[in-house]
């Protein structure tokens, strides 16, 4: 037999659904905004010195920076899309929309910051001997403004990864790709100015076509690492370890439970995780006493770990089961296993 999902929230005794995840979706949002904010100024700032200097570092960080501020406009809509309510087309929820997106915005990367910081790259060392060092004064101003303001922006987020539990906040793909922006702007402007500084000293270009082929490759790399994680998420996650073994400990603790014979799980969205474990029960009760016990577990399963919802229950006999497949294995036929049901379930009811 199969029991659904947990008690809907009216009914009595039903564990209230915390906070926390719309309030650190609060936090996020901040976050974003912020860096969206830096992002934008940065990106003009860039550009009008890369244009002014004709430096091919500083024009692959305005590409940078332009790539960035797209990303904060596709989390965002990630933040607002992936709180929809459950509905008849989708009943478990928009918690992957949030995966989708972030796949989205490490695909911005890739293209508009890696792809044309490779092209800088390889035009300047094409194009060296047309190198001069007009402006470039000016573009070391604009990187050292943008190595301020991104370094403010990488403290808040770092500050809101901490309070989201450090590590665990990082689950959150949202909050992931602004940190693994911020950090990489930071690199890449540090980048950038070497790559200036010592075509100045030397002048050869090289250095500076160097600073921008490791900036796209920089950017690649962040963008590879980002779109594998949401592909892993989005084609169906399992929950990690320790939630999978809380859940089993649970399940294991109960009396009325003989065995747990498969315990499945998939991450629906940062605070969803669908549940499905077929479990054997003891033998002799009838038809209500297994609901009422299918109840109570899902229940103790949510208390012990939040995100498990919805939970489902497939209550199930080993044993036959077992004879069952001995059964077609010898090529006897499920009709040779079927005696054995009655003596096997021990009087025990579906429901």
């Amino acid at each position: 037999m199969s029991t659904a999902s947990k008690d809907r929230p009216d009914q009595p005794g039903q564990p209230e659904r915390s906070e926390g995840p719309g309030q650190s979706d609060r936090g996020t949002r901040v976050t974003v905004l912020v860096a969206l904010g830096a992002n934008l100024l940065i990106a003009v700032a860039k550009a009008v010195g890369g244009l002014l200097s004709g430096s091919p570092a500083l024009l692959s960080e305005a590409a940078h920076s332009v790539a960035d501020s797209l990303n904060e406009v596709f989390l965002l809509a990630a933040l607002r899309r992936s709180r929809r309510p459950a509905d008849s087309r989708h009943p478990f929820g928009y918690g992957k929309e949030r995966f989708f997106w972030s796949l989205l915005a490490a695909v911005g990367i890739f293209v508009m910051g890696g792809c044309f910081s490779f092209f800088q790259g390889f035009e300047a060392l094409g194009n060296g001997a047309d190198e001069s060092f007009s402006g470039y004064i000016a573009g070391f101003v604009v990187l050292g403004v943008s190595l301020l303001a991104e370094g403010a922006s990488l403290l808040r987020a770092l500050h809101q990864v901490r309070e989201q539990g450090g590590k665990g906040g990082l689950r959150d793909p949202a909050l992931r790709t602004v940190v693994a922006e911020d950090g990489t702007a930071v690199l890449g402007v540090t980048l950038a100015m070497a790559g200036m500084a010592l075509h100045m000293i030397t002048g050869q270009v090289v250095w500076e076509a160097s600073a921008s082929l490791a900036i796209g490759l920089l950017l690649v790399g962040i963008a590879f690492w980002l779109g594998s994680d949401a592909r892993e998420q989005l084609i169906g996650r399992a929950a990690d370890e320790e939630q999978r073994r809380a859940i089993r400990a649970v399940l294991d603790a109960q009396p009325e439970i003989d065995s747990v014979e498969e315990l499945l799980t998939m991450e629906l969205g940062l605070d969803s995780t669908l549940v499905a474990a077929r479990v054997d029960l003891v033998p002799g009760m009838d038809s209500e006493r297994v609901e009422d016990v299918a109840i109570r577990i899902k229940r103790s399963v949510a208390e012990a770990v939040p995100q498990a919802d919805p939970v489902f229950l497939d209550v199930t006999d080993a044993r036959t089961a077992r004879a069952a497949a001995h059964a077609e294995t010898a090529g006897e036929g499920p009709a040779a296993a079927a005696g054995e049901s009655p003596a096997a379930t021990g009087g025990r009811g579906e429901a």
